[in-house]
């Protein structure tokens, strides 16, 4: 979570990170260059004192960034992985926005609510069915709360960041491995591996992540601006090319017959 996002051009920014030593490694980074109104603070989502300690900040814009991920085949994935990650990516940021508008309206200002998504969050592909899940609630939730928040002066917009070499899409592919067992699944971990190194491997999902950095940095300080944003402008024409196609998309006869009694 961070308050505003640019401290170079004079915002005030709480960074947020999970662990301790995490906070401690940043601050030592924040202090080696100098930033004077850049404070990191640890706020785990799922720690309760953590979400305490967060609402006595003063802040004016509130981004929503913090993610876990879990890949494989939605028919297999076991439940606790998949309510884990929806507690990790949806209720927990929600449950920390609404007590964060609660503030705004009942000290009476405006703000502003920004919500990371994904490109999974507008399309899924196999294999990533249970991320794209909880982004498409966020999605889901952002579009009504963007209508909800307009009349008291909060506003509420999405960024959906393409394929950038963070490191956490290949954490994602790699985490079916922990729990995939080809004794038991009907589907393969070699054919889950093999999908994520393809799509992994291409250059288009491989981008610096200073790039998205730098989007991010333009979209959120913004008094206006469009409530989604996908970025980068490759993976828009990319989501929007799919989205259209799903309307024509017709499901085929099954290549296998089943048993008549």
């Amino acid at each position: 979570m961070r308050a505003a996002i640019d401290w170079q051009r004079g915002h005030d920014v709480i960074a947020g990170v999970q662990i301790w030593p995490q906070a401690t490694a940043l601050r030592r980074k924040v202090e080696t260059l100098g930033l004077k109104n850049l404070r990191v603070e640890k706020l785990d989502l799922l720690h309760p004192y953590d979400v305490q300690n967060a609402l006595n900040w003063d802040i004016d814009t509130l981004v929503n960034n913090a993610a876990i991920a879990e890949s494989g085949p939605i028919t297999e994935i076991p439940m606790e992985l998949l309510r884990r990650m929806f507690e990790g990516n949806f209720f927990a940021p929600l449950e920390l926005t609404q007590r964060f508008v609660r503030k705004f309206i009942d000290e009476g200002r405006p703000g502003k609510i920004v919500f990371t998504s994904s490109i999974g969050g507008l399309i899924s592909i196999p294999f990533g069915g249970p991320y794209a899940a909880t982004k498409h609630a966020l999605e889901a939730i952002a579009g009504s709360m963007q209508a909800e928040l307009a009349p008291f002066g909060i506003q509420v917009q999405v960024i959906n960041p393409g394929g950038y070499l963070t490191g956490f899409n290949e954490t994602e592919a790699e985490s079916s491995s922990h729990w995939m067992d080809d004794r038991k699944n009907y589907v393969k971990r070699a054919d889950v591996q093999g999908f994520f190194d393809r799509i992994l491997g291409d250059e288009q999902n491989r981008l610096d992540p200073q790039l998205m950095a730098d989007a991010m940095v333009q979209i959120i300080p913004k008094d206006t601006g469009f409530f989604r944003n996908v970025v980068p402008q490759l993976a828009e024409d990319m989501v929007k090319a799919v989205q259209r196609d799903t309307w024509t998309n017709k499901i085929d006869l099954p290549a296998f017959e089943m048993k008549k009694d």
